[in-house]
Protein backbone atom coordinates (compact mmCIF):
# COMPACT_ATOMS: atom_id res chain seq x y z
CA UNK A 1 0.00 0.00 0.00
CA UNK A 2 0.89 3.73 -0.52
CA UNK A 3 1.28 6.21 1.89
CA UNK A 4 -1.95 7.99 0.52
CA UNK A 5 -3.85 4.83 0.39
CA UNK A 6 -4.14 5.78 3.93
CA UNK A 7 -5.36 9.46 3.62
CA UNK A 8 -8.18 11.13 3.90
CA UNK A 9 -7.07 14.69 3.44
CA UNK A 10 -6.24 17.87 5.70
CA UNK A 11 -7.08 17.62 9.49
CA UNK A 12 -5.87 20.54 10.97
CA UNK A 13 -2.38 23.62 11.29
CA UNK A 14 -0.86 23.61 14.29
CA UNK A 15 -0.90 26.93 15.48
CA UNK A 16 1.24 27.62 18.90
CA UNK A 17 0.45 30.51 21.03
CA UNK A 18 1.51 32.44 23.49
CA UNK A 19 -2.03 34.03 25.03
CA UNK A 20 -4.53 30.88 23.79
CA UNK A 21 -7.52 33.37 24.80
CA UNK A 22 -5.75 36.23 22.64
CA UNK A 23 -6.03 33.33 19.57
CA UNK A 24 -9.39 32.23 20.32
CA UNK A 25 -10.83 36.07 20.51
CA UNK A 26 -8.85 36.79 16.92
CA UNK A 27 -10.15 33.32 15.12
CA UNK A 28 -13.23 33.96 16.51
CA UNK A 29 -13.46 37.58 14.64
CA UNK A 30 -12.67 36.08 11.14
CA UNK A 31 -15.67 33.90 11.37
CA UNK A 32 -13.56 30.88 13.36
CA UNK A 33 -16.25 28.55 15.98
CA UNK A 34 -14.33 26.85 18.81
CA UNK A 35 -14.94 23.16 18.33
CA UNK A 36 -13.41 21.61 20.94
CA UNK A 37 -11.46 22.78 23.91
CA UNK A 38 -9.23 21.34 26.25
CA UNK A 39 -6.65 21.51 29.03
CA UNK A 40 -3.90 18.47 29.10
CA UNK A 41 -2.66 17.18 32.45
CA UNK A 42 0.67 19.32 32.12
CA UNK A 43 -1.48 22.46 32.12
CA UNK A 44 -1.34 23.09 28.42
CA UNK A 45 -4.89 24.69 26.90
CA UNK A 46 -5.30 23.28 23.56
CA UNK A 47 -8.10 24.50 20.89
CA UNK A 48 -9.57 23.26 17.60
CA UNK A 49 -11.45 25.98 15.98
CA UNK A 50 -13.09 25.64 12.13
CA UNK A 51 -14.04 27.50 8.91
CA UNK A 52 -15.76 26.18 6.36
CA UNK A 53 -13.63 22.45 5.98
CA UNK A 54 -10.67 24.54 7.62
CA UNK A 55 -9.69 23.09 11.25
CA UNK A 56 -6.85 24.87 13.38
CA UNK A 57 -5.79 23.49 16.76
CA UNK A 58 -4.00 26.40 18.54
CA UNK A 59 -1.91 25.69 22.14
CA UNK A 60 0.14 27.13 25.04
CA UNK A 61 3.42 26.60 23.87
CA UNK A 62 6.47 28.59 25.14
CA UNK A 63 8.29 30.17 23.46
CA UNK A 64 6.76 30.41 20.06
CA UNK A 65 8.19 31.56 16.84
CA UNK A 66 6.68 34.67 16.94
CA UNK A 67 7.57 35.07 13.14
CA UNK A 68 5.87 34.37 9.66
CA UNK A 69 5.84 30.87 8.85
CA UNK A 70 5.40 29.83 12.56
CA UNK A 71 2.82 27.32 12.64
CA UNK A 72 4.17 24.46 14.07
CA UNK A 73 2.04 21.31 11.99
CA UNK A 74 0.15 20.42 9.33
CA UNK A 75 -2.21 17.47 10.18
CA UNK A 76 -2.98 14.97 7.54
CA UNK A 77 -6.14 12.41 8.58
CA UNK A 78 -5.57 8.89 8.35
CA UNK A 79 -7.15 5.53 8.90
CA UNK A 80 -5.08 2.34 9.96
CA UNK A 81 -2.63 4.40 11.92
CA UNK A 82 -0.07 1.69 12.60
CA UNK A 83 -0.26 0.01 9.28
CA UNK A 84 0.53 3.86 8.02
CA UNK A 85 3.18 3.73 10.59
CA UNK A 86 4.72 0.51 9.14
CA UNK A 87 4.62 1.64 5.61
CA UNK A 88 6.33 5.03 6.48
CA UNK A 89 8.84 2.95 8.44
CA UNK A 90 9.44 0.62 5.26
CA UNK A 91 9.96 4.05 2.99
CA UNK A 92 12.80 5.28 5.24
CA UNK A 93 11.23 7.95 5.72
CA UNK A 94 12.59 10.12 9.20
CA UNK A 95 9.73 9.71 11.85
CA UNK A 96 10.66 12.26 13.89
CA UNK A 97 8.29 11.78 16.81
CA UNK A 98 8.23 8.17 17.89
CA UNK A 99 6.47 5.85 18.42
CA UNK A 100 2.54 6.53 17.78
CA UNK A 101 1.08 8.70 20.40
CA UNK A 102 -2.50 8.83 21.86
CA UNK A 103 -4.01 11.79 23.79
CA UNK A 104 -7.80 11.72 25.06
CA UNK A 105 -9.04 14.13 22.11
CA UNK A 106 -12.45 14.49 20.73
CA UNK A 107 -14.94 11.94 22.09
CA UNK A 108 -12.85 8.60 21.62
CA UNK A 109 -9.10 9.82 21.29
CA UNK A 110 -6.58 10.19 18.48
CA UNK A 111 -3.38 8.38 17.68
CA UNK A 112 -0.58 10.32 15.72
CA UNK A 113 2.66 10.50 14.73
CA UNK A 114 5.02 12.98 13.40
CA UNK A 115 7.65 12.56 10.78
CA UNK A 116 9.88 15.76 8.62
CA UNK A 117 9.58 17.47 5.35
CA UNK A 118 12.48 18.55 3.59
CA UNK A 119 11.95 21.78 4.25
CA UNK A 120 12.10 21.30 8.37
CA UNK A 121 7.86 21.81 8.57
CA UNK A 122 6.58 18.85 10.55
CA UNK A 123 3.88 16.92 9.07
CA UNK A 124 1.12 14.95 11.86
CA UNK A 125 -0.64 11.86 10.87
CA UNK A 126 -3.42 11.80 13.14
CA UNK A 127 -6.38 9.58 13.65
CA UNK A 128 -9.59 10.59 15.49
CA UNK A 129 -10.50 6.60 17.11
Amino acid sequence: MSIADFCTGLQHIGVPTFNIDKTIVFYQSLGFKVIYQRTNNNGQHVAFLQLGNLQIETYDKEPTAMQAGAFEHIAIDVKDIEGLYEVVKAKGIHISDSPIHDLPYWEHGIKYFKIEGPNKETIEFCEKL
